[in-house]
């Protein structure tokens, strides 16, 4: 490997470390009088760099290699051009990736960037990284530390909303949405994971307090716009999967405001279709920016991954949900068996490796909790609390939809328990609220 764990990236991390604890300790005892919410914040920011260090480790040490070390490795050769060439920096950093003349900028001195004339979504992730790793005196753990502390912010702007919806829920809530294992590990360190998680976070949070509750403040909208930018800069299909239920969220909650039952029942149609008609017509709209994931092509582009991932070379860890055409009614008839996986799979019996037994285990707790919700609530009554309120449906549909796309397309273990980390806090935050709910409701029988 190449030096990742000389003395100097040792000792460096600590102080890093130390300046970043103050930082949260002085957040939260600014905040917390007034938020109790705040209550965890230096719990879960230890938590997420404890994450992003693991991460590291285990790529190190486990897999000899890997994405997160070649996202760093691109990103310090930008930084090493910057004291060589500063124009060839500035035209490398933020010029075309994929034109191949820059390729001369770099030289033996500098390293040469892994992520250079490949897809645009990971060259967007080394331009991210790069101001980090330059913070960090180009050591890959104090990248990975402000790594986790930089996105840190969207998990935390999650859970605050969810925390402002359902304040009797704190423990739960931080638990669904903060402590997540799988969330944890891949969503901390320096991967696209870590910064599309922290975007669906901004995202969330912004749409709430600008759409839902009128904040008409520019920061929500900046952060609405930069958020949704950096989604579809790095995974576009995660977009596919949060624009219909925004929409939906967004009608639901003006039916909701209806105070006439009977006027509130004439009109939810219209508003749901209107919501329907809108998320199809933006994802047309959005056209090149979603890639390979335009609504047009989607389906076709579903079933050659699919095959793909399965092939041999993946080395016995795929996973098969059985072939499909590139139909609706082809791709619908393969929704259960897509959802079960994208939401509990790999479980115990899927186990080949240790990576896969945490990840199992964490899905098996899932699965036992969600099948005794369903029993409890005779199946339907579980999809009546969640019609009830806007925001549930928006996590919840979000969370069914994402699961749904990744379990279909994703036939390969390893890839899944990294792909589906975005559904997880929204779908383990929609499970605690229901249960919730329907504690709550039998209290007052």
């Amino acid at each position: 490997m190449d030096n990742y764990l000389s003395v100097y990236d040792l000792l460096l991390p600590l102080f890093y470390l130390a300046i970043i604890l103050i930082i949260g300790n002085a957040i939260k005892k600014k905040y917390i009088d007034e938020h109790p919410e705040y209550e965890y914040f230096v719990k879960g920011l230890i938590i997420k760099i404890v994450g992003a260090i693991a991460l590291g480790l285990v790529y190190v040490f486990y897999y000899g290699g890997g994405d997160t070390l070649n996202y760093f490795q691109s990103a310090r050769a930008y930084v090493n051009l910057s004291f060589f060439n500063f124009d060839h920096f500035i035209e490398g950093w933020l010029g075309n990736p994929l034109d191949i003349n820059l390729r001369s900028f770099f030289n033996q001195d500098t390293g040469y960037p892994v992520y250079f004339h490949r897809d645009q979504h990971s060259f967007f992730v080394v331009r991210l990284l790069v101001p980090i790793v330059f913070l960090s005196s180009k050591t890959y753990f104090c990248s990975a530390i402000l790594t986790a502390f930089v996105t840190y912010s969207g998990i935390w702007k999650l859970y605050q909303i969810f925390y402002r919806e359902f304040p009797q829920l704190k423990k739960q809530l931080a638990i669904a949405i903060i402590f997540v294992p799988s969330c944890v590990f891949w969503g901390s360190g320096i991967l696209k994971d870590s910064f599309t998680l922290s975007a669906v976070g901004w995202y969330s949070y912004s749409f709430y307090y600008l759409l839902i509750k009128r904040n008409l403040k520019f920061s929500h909208i900046s952060n609405l716009f930069i958020s949704s930018f950096i989604i579809l800069a790095i995974k576009p299909y995660i977009f596919f999967a949060l624009l219909p239920g925004s929409i939906l969220w967004l009608s639901n909650n003006q039916i909701a405001k209806i105070n006439n039952q009977f006027l509130r029942v004439m009109v939810a149609p219209f508003f749901i279709a209107l919501g329907f008609i809108g998320a199809v017509f933006s994802l047309s709209k959005l056209g090149g920016s979603l890639g390979l994931y335009q609504i047009d092509t989607v389906m076709e582009q579903a079933t050659i991954v699919q095959k793909d991932m399965k092939a041999d070379y993946y080395g016995g860890k795929s996973f098969d949900i059985g072939e499909f055409d590139a139909t609706i009614g082809g791709i619908t008839a393969k929704a259960p068996e897509a959802i079960f996986a994208g939401l509990f799979r790999p479980g115990i019996w899927d186990v080949k490796n240790v990576v896969m037994l945490i990840s199992s285990l964490e899905n098996t707790y899932l699965l036992f909790l969600t099948l005794f919700l369903l029993i409890r609530l005779k199946f339907f009554g579980f999809f009546f609390y969640i019609r009830k309120n806007p925001m549930l449906m928006f996590a919840m549909l979000f969370a069914l939809f994402f699961s749904f796309s990744v379990g279909l397309i994703v036939a390969n273990f390893g890839s899944l328990v990294r792909l589906r980390i975005p559904s997880l806090p929204f779908f383990i935050a929609s499970i605690f609220i229901i249960k919730h709910l329907y504690d709550e409701k039998r209290k007052k029988i």
